[in-house]
C-alpha cells in the first residue's frame, strides 16, 4: 500500500491523542465544525433577547448537568417508558428550564455539522454565552465532551445542593466534585442573575434571623407564607439581568434570597472571600471564569465513550 494512502489527517491524530488522555481542547472542532461557537452565540443572543431569564436558566442547566455524573448532557434526556431521567428529580422538577433553547441550537448545529458536536459541548458553550450576554466574563471553553447514554435520577437527588444547605454542607458537596471553597463561592456568584421560586426561598425570608428584616418584608409581598409556590423573586434585587459582584454586596448586606447563598456570609470560612468579591468585581470575574472551566471538566466522556446524540432529548 502506498504511504500516502495510510496518512491520518492531523485533526484525527489530535482527536485520538485527546481521546487517549481524556483531555478537552478549545480547538476540538476547529476543522470539523469551525462555525460552532458563532452558531451557539447567535442562537443564544436571540433567545436571551426574547426572554432575558434564559441566560440564567441555561447556566443553571449546565451546573445541574455537571454535578450529576459529570458534564455529559444527561440532564437533557427525556423519560421514556423504560428509562427514568433527571428532569423530574426533586431539584430539577418544575425548576430547570431552557431545554427548548438547547434543542434549537442543536438543530441548527446539525444542519451545518452533522453528527459531530455533542449536546454536552453545546450546553457548555451556551452557558458561557448566557454569562457574556448578561455582562459577565468571557472565558475559553475546552471542548470534546461526548453525550451520556444514561442518566440517574437518584444521583440528581443526591448530588445537587439544596437551597437550605449551610456553608459546610456546600463546601463538602463541591469538594466531592473536585471544586474548592473558592470555586464554590465564585460559582455561587452566578446568582447575580435570574430568579427563584417562592417555595425555594420562603423558609429563608420567614424563618431565618440572618436576613435583613426590610428585605424579608419586601420579598413576603410576593411570597406568602402559604401558597404562591411558583411566584418568582429576583436573586439580585439591583438587576436580575446584570451579571456582576452585586450578588456579594447583597450577601454582606444580608439581602440574599436563598438560605444557601446567605450561608456564604454567616461568620464562616467564606466570609473573607465574599468581602473581597463584594469590592473587587475583576477578582470575582477572574475566579468565576476559572471555576467554570474547572466545573466543565468534571468527569467528561471523551474519545469513544458515550456518543454524539442527534437529538439531545434521547439516545441514538
Amino acid at each position: 500500500m502506498a504511504f500516502s494512502k495510510i496518512l491520518v489527517p492531523l485533526f484525527l491524530l489530535s482527536f485520538l491523542a485527546s481521546a487517549a488522555h481524556g483531555q478537552l481542547s478549545p480547538t476540538f472542532y476547529s476543522r470539523t465544525c469551525p462555525n460552532l461557537e458563532r452558531i451557539v452565540n447567535i442562537m443564544m443572543f436571540r433567545a436571551v433577547r426574547r426572554e432575558p431569564r434564559l441566560g440564567a436558566s441555561i447556566l443553571r442547566l449546565f451546573f445541574h448537568d455537571c454535578f450529576v455524573n459529570g458534564c455529559d448532557a444527561s440532564v437533557l434526556l427525556d423519560d421514556t417508558p423504560t428509562f427514568t431521567g433527571e428532569k423530574n428529580a426533586g431539584p430539577n422538577r418544575n425548576s430547570l428550564r431552557g431545554y427548548e433553547v438547547i434543542d434549537a441550537i442543536k438543530s441548527q448545529v446539525e444542519r451545518v455539522c452533522r453528527a459531530t458536536v455533542s449536546c454536552a459541548d453545546i450546553l457548555a458553550l451556551a452557558a458561557r454565552a448566557g454569562v457574556v450576554f448578561h455582562g459577565g466574563p468571557k472565558y475559553v471553553v475546552p471542548l470534546g465532551r461526548r453525550d451520556a447514554r444514561t442518566a440517574s435520577q437518584f444521583a440528581a437527588n443526591s448530588n445537587l445542593p439544596p437551597a437550605s444547605a449551610g456553608v459546610n454542607t456546600l463546601i463538602s458537596m463541591f469538594a466531592a466534585k473536585g471544586l474548592s471553597a473558592q470555586d464554590m463561592t465564585a460559582l455561587s456568584g452566578a446568582h447575580s442573575i435570574g430568579f427563584a421560586r417562592c417555595s425555594s426561598y420562603r423558609p429563608h425570608i420567614y424563618n431565618d434571623f440572618s436576613v435583613d428584616p426590610a428585605y424579608a418584608a419586601a420579598r413576603k409581598q410576593t411570597c406568602p407564607a402559604v401558597g404562591g409556590d411558583n411566584n418568582l423573586g429576583p436573586l439580585n434585587i439591583q438587576n436580575p439581568n446584570r451579571f456582576g459582584n452585586t450578588f456579594f454586596q447583597n450577601l454582606v448586606a444580608r439581602r440574599a434570597l436563598l438560605h444557601s447563598d446567605q450561608a456564604l456570609f454567616s461568620n464562616g470560612p467564606t466570609d473573607a472571600l465574599v468581602q473581597r468579591y463584594s469590592t473587587n468585581n475583576a477578582l470575582f470575574f477572574n475566579d468565576f471564569a476559572a471555576a467554570m472551566v474547572k466545573m466543565g471538566n468534571i468527569s467528561p466522556l471523551t474519545g469513544f465513550n458515550g456518543e454524539i446524540r442527534l437529538n439531545c432529548r434521547r439516545t441514538n
